[in-house]
């Protein structure tokens, strides 16, 4: 789940297409190392199949959709989260006001206006932002928003994969609004019964945080085993 820093926010355009399923295979089971599937399209049923397995979609410019499962997993356990001082005192002052799920379109079109020194454009394409707004929509995606007075500051989204989270992607414009918005996230899903967070792959902040690199197969198994409890991690008002 990358971190990053920008400023436009839009409304979700939705559409409606047919559905293609794409038939997933057992990541185990995967040739072509982290790539575990390219083609097809971001149909909710297929995002919903793909996280169910441990898959997310990561475009590649120039490819057909590629589909993910990495060899390596970055997941953070709430257990060895870590709060830096300084970061706590931010959280005893409360400069920020936290909500989920006010804002989805806002925070997933500010995560996409990346501008990170080793990539150029943005994964999150048109076609992700629309899918990822409708999958939101049949209640599946999720966002947490920092609020400053009235204006969005930071945040994240990612996907509930049956009991288990995917975190996506972060952003922020204030100091540490982004870590604010993942510290009350990790509490909301501690409180309906989850004690780990997927974020697909490891980043320096992450690890500050004291995430951990486990292998595809820890994962999966991880995954599984969330996903057997049945957790309602969002449910319904």
């Amino acid at each position: 789940m990358s971190e990053i820093e920008t400023s436009t926010q839009h409304p979700a355009l939705f559409f409606k297409r047919d559905v293609s399923l794409i038939d997933f295979p057992d990541p185990r089971d995967a040739p072509f190392g982290d790539i575990v599937a390219v083609g097809g399209n971001l149909h909710p049923c297929n995002l919903k199949r793909a996280y169910a397995r441990g898959i997310f979609p990561w475009p590649i410019e120039g490819w057909p959709l590629t589909w993910f499962s990495p060899q390596e997993r970055a997941i953070i356990e709430f257990e060895n989260l870590k709060a830096p001082r300084s970061l706590a005192k931010v959280i005893r002052r409360a400069p920020f006001r936290i909500t989920i799920d006010a804002a989805f379109p806002e925070v997933i079109r500010s995560c996409a206006r990346i501008k990170r020194p080793d990539e150029q454009g943005t994964w999150i394409t048109p076609g992700m932002f629309r899918a990822y707004c409708e999958l939101h929509e049949l209640g599946h995606a999720h966002s947490v928003e920092a609020w400053e007075g009235d204006a969005l500051v930071g945040g994240l989204y990612g996907v509930d994969a049956g009991g288990a989270f995917a975190g996506e992607s972060m952003f922020y414009l204030r100091p540490n609004a982004s870590k604010l918005a993942l510290l009350h996230l990790v509490e909301h899903l501690r409180r309906r019964g989850l004690d780990w967070l997927d974020i697909q792959v490891m980043t320096p902040h992450m690890e500050a945080l004291g995430a951990r690199t486990v292998t595809r197969d820890e994962f999966l198994e991880k995954l599984d085993a969330a996903r057997a409890r049945d957790l309602k991690l969002f449910p319904a008002e």
